[in-house]
């Protein structure tokens, strides 16, 4: 019988994470709603939340099955009108 340690050697490197937005001001904030339950409802109040703090605008719903990969009128939609998009909610 073999047993294998979970833990193992370790790197120093740090993946570098996307930059920061910046100024939000005048941007239209899309949401991307999986349909998955509150999904919509948690997506819609970060989306009016941040255009509170920054002055962004609240713009277009798209929705998708959360089992399937947006389909390309959708996110052509969204490449159109927004610049800052919110999606992702998990059961």
């Amino acid at each position: 019988m073999r047993i294998y340690a979970p833990d193992g050697p370790t790197t120093a490197t740090i993946a570098a994470g996307a930059h920061a937005a910046g100024d939000l001001k005048g941007l239209t904030i899309g949401i991307l709603d999986n349909t998955k339950p509150n999904a919509g409802l948690l997506l819609n109040r970060m989306a009016e939340r941040l255009a509170e703090r920054t002055g962004a605008i609240v713009g277009p719903v798209e929705t998708k099955n959360a089992a399937l990969a947006a389909p390309d009128q959708v996110m052509g939609r969204l490449t159109r009108q927004v610049q800052l998009v919110l999606t992702g909610s998990a059961d």
